[in-house]
């Protein structure tokens, strides 16, 4: 998607007046709608506030042309890993060079910031939020708080919508290339999700690789990490699959073709309820409650994998500590790492365990959950 692609989709054809922009535009709370001067009066909300918001949407090819670049523009010179020095294994850190994750966002730029939803009920996407602002004149609610219209009068509207976007979590290709290279050293590999397709461009940057074969549920996904990896490494065997990895468990010609077949195994796995997709069968809709989740999907993912490793192969996931205080079908508070590693470890024994450095969200500061590097080998 090139920068005209991304302003086009933010163009609305008639001019319009302030006056005519506080008559027209609305608030949405939630699931409700009010008019802007309805709700400026009730919040309080000074004219002054309301006329520098409207001078941001005039003005909004500024902000989208920031945001393009740096996040979904993708340089030719920055696009090939193997010239990199990986990191090494007490270093992974995922937001080292960060854009290599450019290439991902913009091949999946829709589904990324428009269509993965929160699991927290009533959280707008990124682009559904610029597009109701900029074409609709539809203002959400947090648009319009003390702490959001402070950063619009710093000139910092950037600071305003970053709370929005990327609800999908973007593996950074560099981390896959440099885990492989440094720690994991994979020739054969197979990924039960593909992860925006960033497993797969990771590991077709490793010159020893020569095989990759993933699988994923949301059909654009698939179809667009088959185009990457024939644009990557047209001499690397690929094959990429469209279903979700507990049912290859019941395929018997991929079982048949792959038993004790690769090397290295990688993914991060989907966390329950925290990343809702669009398109496919998600694992978190086919299993409504967390222990069917557990049962259904991961101990048949890693039963999966312990059948397609070789002897010696390495497992190798990321996990975060999200969901150590959410709650199971019984009330009860759960674990989601240490009941996943429980799982893990009826398998595979546990090699090496890391820690990863995670993202920065610059305006506050927050850190998101601490992820972890688990590396387990079937003995």
């Amino acid at each position: 998607m090139e920068l005209k692609d991304w302003l086009a989709k933010f163009t609305n054809g008639s001019a319009i007046s302030l006056e005519q922009f506080k008559e027209t535009a609305v608030v949405k709370i939630r699931q409700n709608i009010k008019p802007l001067s309805q709700y400026a009066e009730e919040k309080s909300i000074p004219e002054e506030d309301i006329q520098l918001l409207f001078e941001n949407i005039q003005n909004r090819n500024g902000y989208l042309t920031r945001f393009y670049n740096t996040s979904l523009r993708v340089l030719p010179n920055k696009i090939k890993l193997h010239d990199l020095t990986p990191m090494t294994a007490d270093e992974i850190n995922n937001n080292q060079l960060v854009y290599y994750k450019n290439w991902i966002r913009n091949l999946h730029a829709d589904d990324i910031l428009e269509n993965t939803k929160s699991g927290i009920e009533n959280n707008v996407t990124y682009l559904t939020m610029l597009q109701e602002l900029y074409n609709e004149y539809i203002i959400d609610y947090k648009i319009l708080t003390p702490s959001a219209r402070h950063y619009m009068k710093a000139g910092r509207i950037g600071s305003v919508f970053s709370s929005y976007y990327f609800r999908a979590s973007i593996m950074n290709p560099y981390v896959v290339y440099s885990l492989n290279q440094s720690c994991l050293l994979g020739t054969r590999i197979f990924t039960p999700t593909l992860g925006w397709s960033s497993y797969c461009y990771g590991f077709l940057e490793c010159p020893q690789v020569c095989e990759y074969v993933g699988t994923d549920v949301i059909p654009s996904v698939c179809r667009k990490t088959e185009e990457l990896a024939k644009t990557l490494a047209p001499h690397v065997r690929t094959n990429i699959l469209c279903e979700p990895s507990e049912d290859l468990l019941l395929s018997k010609p991929f079982m048949t073709a792959y038993k004790d077949h690769f090397d290295v195994v990688f993914f991060s796995p989907p966390y329950y309820r925290l990343e809702l997709y669009c398109g496919g069968e998600q694992s978190t809709d086919r299993y409504k409650t967390y222990e069917e989740w557990l049962v259904n999907y991961w101990l048949k993912t890693i039963q999966l994998c312990y059948h397609v490793l070789e002897k010696g192969g390495r497992l190798c996931y990321i996990l975060s500590g999200y969901g150590s205080t959410n709650k199971g079908s019984s009330g009860a508070l759960y674990n989601l790492v240490e009941d996943m590693n429980a799982i893990t470890e009826r398998f595979f024994v546990l090699l090496q365990k890391m820690p990863m450095k995670n993202k920065d969200v610059h305006v506050t500061k927050h850190k998101e959950t601490n992820e972890t590097i688990m590396i387990f080998v079937k003995k």
